[in-house]
């Protein structure tokens, strides 16, 4: 009884999963997750939307719609691995709907956790070629990581904060990328540089999107600091000699 789950409401649910000869790959009494934010598999994300408070639902996923054509390894978890190209069958309740609140203030360590998750899920999307899919979860794994903290985080955290930041920022500009989103993938690469000026993968996009867009000036001081932190690179060096054939007058006939 009651209504279904709203857009932007958070949901609790208890999830079986199991592949077709009967083995649990999934198993958790209490998930909680707001639809469309895509930390879920797809099954869940469209499928619990559309039960109510204290039903029982099962769902029978196609690949797609599970952990895809490359399936899941499970390196720290008591569940086995899902085999590739896996339909799944999950056996879900709805335990909880409410308004999705303000994030609640977390200790580092779960900051971590959760936006390592929620990083993850954005490859998983990425890999899949869901592009905004992957761009929201990289979203959401930044704003757990700026999120409020239950305690100020010492020293090693906050390094593992900074490099967390960092890794989201540079999937964000790949992922705009693929979207063909030139600015606001610039954006996501000096966002990056501003938490760690000598980010390799980052100096390399941002000279790389300055070339594209004709700044060939900028692009050479951004890749020449990239190439000083890896002079063995041959991308860096390929791309500064295309700027230089690029910026050379045509020989005389």
């Amino acid at each position: 009884g009651g209504p279904r789950p709203q857009p932007g409401q958070e949901v609790s649910v208890k999830v079986l999963g199991a592949l077709e000869d009967g083995g649990l790959v999934e198993r958790d009494p209490r998930l909680t997750f707001v639809p469309g934010h895509g930390d879920v598999v797809q099954a869940l994300e469209l499928g619990v939307p559309t039960m109510q408070p204290g039903e029982v639902s099962f769902f029978l996923a196609a690949f797609p719609y599970g952990y895809g054509r490359p399936g899941s390894r499970r390196c720290a978890r008591r569940e086995p691995d899902v085999p590739p190209e896996s339909p799944l069958l999950f056996e879900v309740t709805l335990l909880e709907v409410r308004n999705d609140p303000d994030p609640q203030p977390l200790p580092p360590a779960a900051r971590l956790r959760l936006g390592a998750q929620r990083r993850e899920r954005g490859n998983f999307h990425f890999t899949r070629g869901d592009f905004e899919a992957a761009l929201l979860s990289y979203r959401l794994a930044l704003r757990a990581l700026d999120g409020p903290a239950t305690a100020p985080p010492g020293p090693q955290e906050e390094e593992e904060l900074r490099e967390q930041r960092v890794k989201c920022l540079n999937n964000c500009a790949a992922a705009e990328l693929k979207l063909q989103r030139v600015d606001e993938a610039l954006a996501a690469c000096e966002a990056a540089l501003s938490i760690s000026p000598d980010n390799g993968r980052a100096l390399l996009r941002r000279g790389q999107l300055l070339a594209q867009q004709g700044r060939d000036a900028e692009a050479t001081l951004v890749l020449r600091r990239a190439l000083e932190l890896d002079p063995a690179s041959k991308v860096i060096h390929a791309e500064l000699s295309r700027m230089t054939k690029r910026r050379s007058p045509s020989a005389p006939a």
